[in-house]
């Protein structure tokens, strides 16, 4: 068993609980409420659901290959997994210092999240 690769499954597992209840809360249910016409509206909700499936599968993922016999595509995935992490983490983080913020890097703090991932699943094809 890889123990890196299964606390960063088990790590994103949590990230996926976080993004579906504090982030219905907080972003979704006020853009559902808000006055934005339906079609940006409803595609916007679609693409939360996105990341919802995504971080849900990227556990998953995590957690198999964790379980499973080292083989050749093993790396390669836990490798895939850290750099989508890491893009995640990325965009959150360009988006906060970009947009002027006071306490900038705690306003969306989502990067908090996604980063031990990475670093996890990066150490776990090591």
């Amino acid at each position: 068993m890889n123990g890196w690769l299964l606390a960063a499954g088990v790590t994103a597992a949590g990230v996926a609980g976080v993004h579906l209840i504090a982030g219905h809360r907080d972003p979704v249910r006020p853009l559902l409420a808000s006055g934005l016409a339906d079609v940006p509206k409803r595609t916007l909700y679609a693409v939360w659901h996105l990341v919802s499936a995504d971080l849900v599968l990227a556990a998953a993922a995590l957690i198999y290959l964790a379980m499973a016999h080292h083989g050749s595509g093993t790396d390669l995935v836990a490798l895939f997994v850290a750099v989508h992490f890491i893009a995640y983490a990325a965009v959150f983080l360009v988006i906060t210092v970009s947009a002027g913020w006071s306490k900038r890097l705690l306003r969306l703090p989502q990067w908090m999240l996604l980063l031990p991932v990475a670093i996890m699943s990066w150490l776990g094809t090591r």
